[in-house]
């Protein structure tokens, strides 16, 4: 692996490590954002599954959204992840920002799915 991958990896691991210790009984809300999308998933890390995921690349967003890597896509993945996760049962999640700055994309898709109703 290149240096910068390996610091990406070790950060993420950072995070996770936090995040598991922290989360007890609680599911993560784990994000990834690339350059054109942006993509969140509700993960039962005890049973290694996914409960439910939502991201910009789906036919319904497509449609309504100008592009998958703004500000607003991310209010709206976040808005339809708490939609889906609350249909599922789950309130309580553990946020995993996955190594990136709390800030942009990402703090929008964290303050949206609150709205929606996620607690973390």
């Amino acid at each position: 692996m290149t240096k910068l991958n390996d610091r990406i990896m070790r950060r993420q691991g950072r995070v996770r490590g936090g995040l598991r210790r922290a989360a007890g009984a609680r599911k993560r809300l784990s994000v990834f954002r690339s350059s054109k999308h942006i993509y969140v998933q509700v993960i039962d890390d005890d049973a290694g599954i996914t409960l439910a995921a939502a991201s910009s690349i789906e036919k319904s967003m497509r449609e309504t959204l100008k592009t998958g890597a703004g500000i607003e896509a991310a209010k709206t993945v976040g808005k339809l992840i708490a939609q889906r996760a609350q249909e599922k049962g789950i309130k309580d999640v553990v946020f995993d920002r996955g190594g990136y700055l709390y800030h942009g994309r990402v703090r929008a898709l964290a303050e949206a799915a609150r709205e929606g109703g996620l607690n973390f």
